[in-house]
């Protein structure tokens, strides 16, 4: 997994090259004149309650001369809005101190409201995965437990075979889960790799029969647990919503994190397109739910309403044929097999 290390200059200009340049942007009704930013407001939360197309976003906030970042703000700040050419922005005052240096300015980011917090899917991004077949076929796997029983706490220690990369000493232990595949072709997507624990090198991998030591469950460890080295992360503090670059077709939520029925605002779901059909991460997808199937009394025949839109979604993961998203808006139950489409 490659890390995730972003310029903030280049993410915006990405956001707006797939906006449109310039893009026009509709507000809501009755939006305030001013606003002052509270602790716990996201710069998406505020477009929000601004924009009737939230992922259109880096379009109302306006540069000011007198901010470095004007992407960056803070509890206290008071937004105004104005009108350029015809068209909505946001400026700001600071409604804080700030340091001024010769060279640079000084604050601290890390009170700056983000655009999405990342505390509702960091636990999840750390452990949960999509691999293909191969992968998971050719991975090492455990092969017996010390004294010939498993039991899972940490500092046990358990023996794997198969393949283990040289370097590599940190390992998830993981579980086969649900198949992936698309609704419609069949086409295996990938496999939900079931988080089961962490396990660390103790032996040389070199060993026809390496040992570990188990350093954290989720539950028993098993015999034929796959192995897998642990990806490198480098978590971004925050997601920058934008529209796909691509136009989805036949695009649906396939799974949902828990297996619960109806799906709601900060579920996580699976949705079967990823980076072969140009999704990236911070993509916003609008989700529909399908027509009722009515009596047209008239015409004595039965007609399919159109599509009704239903909630909203952004991707935070992405794999080659799948991604994971996180439901942003629902505007009813949502539920497996709603549809996906550009918003």
């Amino acid at each position: 997994m490659k890390a995730r290390s972003f310029s903030l200059g280049l993410l915006l200009a990405s956001l707006l090259f797939s906006a449109g340049l310039h893009a026009a942007v509709e507000l809501n009704d009755n939006v305030p004149e001013t606003y002052i930013v509270k602790k716990g407001d996201t710069l998406w939360g505020i477009s929000g309650m601004y924009l009737q197309e939230p992922w259109l976003w880096p379009e109302l906030w306006d540069v000011n001369p007198q901010i470095d970042n004007p992407h960056l703000i803070y509890p206290g700040d008071e937004l105004y809005l104005v009108w350029v050419d015809g068209q909505p922005r946001l400026r700001l005052r600071r409604g804080r101190d700030v340091k001024l240096e010769p060279s640079m300015r000084v604050t601290p980011l890390d009170l700056a409201i983000p655009v999405i917090p990342l505390d509702q899917i960091e636990a999840f991004l750390m452990r949960h995965r999509i691999i293909g077949a191969d992968e998971m076929n050719g991975s090492a796997y455990v092969v017996s437990g010390a004294q010939k029983h498993l039991i899972s706490a940490p500092g046990d220690h358990i023996f794997g075979r198969g393949p283990f990369p040289d370097g590599e000493r940190a390992y998830g232990i993981y579980r086969p889960g649900d198949v992936y595949r698309d609704p419609l072709t069949e086409e295996l997507l990938g496999y939900q790799a079931k988080d089961i624990g962490n396990a660390k090198l103790v032996t040389s991998n070199r060993e026809p029969i390496p040992e570990l030591e188990i350093t954290r469950v989720t539950e028993e460890v098993r015999v034929a647990d796959r192995l897998i080295p642990l990806p490198e992360r480098v978590i971004d503090s925050t997601f920058y919503p934008s529209a796909p670059a691509t136009t989805l077709e036949d695009a649906y939520m396939i799974a949902v994190d828990g297996g619960v029925t109806q799906i709601g605002s900060t579920d996580i779901v699976v949705i079967n397109k990823g980076l072969r059909d140009g999704l990236v991460i911070g993509n916003v997808l609008a989700v529909y739910q399908a027509g009722e199937l009515v009596l047209d009394q008239v015409a004595e025949e039965n007609v399919r309403l159109p599509d009704v839109r239903a909630g909203m979604a952004m991707v935070f993961e992405v794999y080659e044929k799948a991604s994971y998203a996180l439901i942003l808006k629902a505007n009813r139950p949502l539920k497996v097999m709603d549809k996906v489409k550009n918003p």
